[in-house]
């Protein structure tokens, strides 16, 4: 992952569409892995609808200050 939030934005604005892998760091060596697509950027968020999940939640927003503090990874999926 690029190392400052101009080049985070820029990289997600380029894969607007595609699959992503979001692990979220619970902490406590606790993490949450939830996968989607990246659908829409904006000034200071992005927004991954997830797929089918048990609790029904199927749209969730991220900063790219988590990005960039490693509260978050992104991992996008090569679907060929």
């Amino acid at each position: 992952m690029p190392k400052d939030l101009v080049a985070i934005k820029s990289l997600l604005e380029e894969n607007v569409g595609e699959t992503i892998i979001v692990t979220v760091q619970m902490g406590r060596k606790k993490k949450r892995e939830r996968r989607g697509i990246l659908k829409e950027t904006y000034r200071s968020i992005f927004v991954v609808d997830l797929d089918q999940e048990a609790n029904n939640i199927d749209r969730v927003s991220y900063s790219y200050r988590d990005v960039l503090t490693h509260a978050i990874d992104l991992e996008f999926v090569n679907e060929d």
